[in-house]
């Protein structure tokens, strides 16, 4: 039977928490699209299309010549964490007390893991991972002017770009760049795996969202189970239920890699006792199997929530950080008996820290600089990165000032984890140049290609007066075959085979098709010198 169901009325909030509470209720296009279980769907499969595999691009290139498998995971901790009573600066106790007379970490209460930091003895699973050489801390990470907006912020760490809004991700450009043709010759495995953090921009390229992502490690550890994302028996017998199968069946049959995930958890075991019940261990059990069959995902993110911590923060952040001890300890445990525990790296991120003092509510608020703690054997032995900011100087707004800036660890993981050629770094961040930091792996840079003189050519879709356009500007003079596709695969026109000087080219699609389009959705192909891209356009 099916019911109406109702959204009971909230009461309202006080003045002071009125700004907050409307920020955690922002609900915007990517948020939503997400939420439907539609980010990170499939391609179209061209019916008649020679769909063979693109010459590699540039960072394709760089990816294969640095022939490794290494896997990133990054943990991202939401709300923004107390980086202070994280790892506590045991070298300025006096003046961390003081600034915490009620939250604080009493002395006898922590683990040092040297002569100045130590970590809150619930943490203890992180102990002997230090021991090992098996976990590093970047101190004080952050940017300049950290915009204290929880949605703002994650858009700055996830776009790496803290100045300008940047519709993209850093992981997003780096997929874009990596599979242009992404739309019509997607590769085999989803080029990342996110849990949470729905409308998140770290996967977001200009036309395409790069991972596989579900909301919450039960839609994910469906899809694992079962090779699909909703159920589709257990279904109400109405108008409603009508309804709600198609969507659902619609959706399953968008997503591509479901049966590959599938594939790859059911290969695989865990084999390490991860806490049911805890909300990092569940994703960590699920991505620990994916790794151990084989997916082949290189990034995957993972997020814990509850990290704003303004009120009754000592009972709550220990929850969270005695699941992130724990949590990280039995994953790479786990790892280890599949053996891939080297080909691992985890990373912490969050939005911001938290003020160097706490509020009235037992609590801290929205701050700036805080660790990123890093995981694995990779890392080849323990160690501090960078200098802890200083307690006693803060911003105008009261906060901590950054002494490491968060693109620093980007740029130093993508050139010494993943190997990239540096030069290939100016897609991923932007054009900017970081500090490498020395975070215990290296690898040999690339030293047979110059990505630097690479010359690109750039295509868009664009639109006036309701004519739709395909911009195209060369870089140099090659021969180009533009065909233009429905949303089904079936081949519509040819719009251009002739070669193309260097310069802009404009082309006017519906005149070029000399035939009748329908209003909607299409995908143009490019093909050039060997590779194709491709994206969608919208015909009005």
């Amino acid at each position: 039977m099916c019911n109406n169901h109702h959204i009971p009325k909230q009461p309202s909030a006080s003045k002071e928490d009125h700004r907050h509470d409307q920020e955690h209720s922002t609900w915007n296009r990517r948020s939503f699209i997400q939420a439907l279980g539609l980010a990170g769907a499939g391609s179209v499969v061209l019916g008649g299309a020679n769909v063979a595999a693109a010459q590699p691009s540039p960072l394709s290139v760089a990816l294969a010549e640095s022939e490794n498998d290494r896997i990133l995971v990054i943990v991202r901790l939401k709300g923004g964490n107390d980086g202070l009573n994280t790892v506590v600066p045991v070298y300025d106790y006096d003046v961390y007390a003081n600034l915490r007379p009620t939250i604080r970490h009493d002395q006898n209460d922590l683990i040092m893991l040297n002569a100045d930091f130590g970590i809150p003895n619930y943490m203890n699973p992180l102990e002997s991972m230090w021991g090992d050489g098996k976990m590093k801390i970047v101190n004080g990470v952050g940017y300049e002017n950290q915009n204290l907006s929880h949605f703002r912020s994650s858009d700055i760490w996830a776009s790496a770009e803290p100045n300008d809004f940047e519709p993209t991700g850093w992981w997003g450009r780096y997929f874009e760049d990596l599979y242009p043709d992404y739309l019509i010759n997607p590769p085999e495995t989803p080029p990342a795996v996110q849990i949470g953090s729905i409308g998140n921009l770290v996967f977001e390229g200009n036309e395409n969202n790069y991972a596989f992502a579900v909301a919450n490690p039960e839609q994910l550890a469906n899809v694992a189970e079962n090779g699909t994302v909703h159920d589709v028996l257990d279904i109400p017998d109405c108008v409603y239920g009508d309804k709600l199968l198609f969507m659902r069946s619609t959706t399953n049959t968008t997503f591509l890699y479901a049966d590959v995930i599938n594939q790859a958890y059911m290969g695989a075991d865990n084999d390490a006792p991860y806490d049911p019940e805890a909300e990092l261990a569940s994703q960590l059990a699920i991505v620990a199997r994916l790794i151990k069959g084989g997916l082949g995902t290189k990034v995957y993110m993972v997020t814990l929530n509850g990290f704003d911590t303004h009120a009754n923060q000592v009972e709550d952040h220990q929850t969270l950080l005695d699941d992130l001890s724990n949590s990280m300890k039995n994953f790479f445990d786990d790892l280890a008996v599949g053996g891939m525990d080297n080909e691992v790296l985890g990373m912490t991120i969050s939005e911001f820290g938290r003020r160097p003092y706490e509020n009235g509510s037992n609590g801290t608020d929205h701050g700036a600089a805080s660790p990123v703690m890093l995981f694995g054997p990779a890392l080849e032995g323990n160690g501090f990165v960078g200098e802890h900011p200083d307690l006693s100087t803060w911003d105008q707004n009261d906060n901590l000032i950054p002494s490491t800036d968060f693109r620093d660890v980007y740029s130093s993981v993508l050139t010494n984890w993943f190997c990239l050629d540096p030069s290939v770094l100016d897609v991923i961040l932007l054009g900017q140049t970081y500090e490498n930091l020395d975070l215990g792996f290296d690898c040999t840079t690339l030293g047979g290609s110059d990505f630097s003189n690479v010359t690109r050519m750039v295509h868009r879709p664009t639109y006036d007066n309701n004519t739709t356009y395909i911009e195209i500007q060369m870089p140099i003079t090659a021969h180009a075959d533009i065909r233009l596709y429905d949303i089904l695969g079936k081949e519509v026109a040819r719009l251009k085979n002739e070669m193309l000087f260097p310069g802009r080219h404009k082309i006017d699609v519906k005149a070029a098709t000399n035939t009748r389009l329908n209003f909607g959705q299409y995908i143009y192909r490019i093909q050039m010198g060997g590779q194709n891209y491709s994206k969608s356009i919208i015909i009005k």
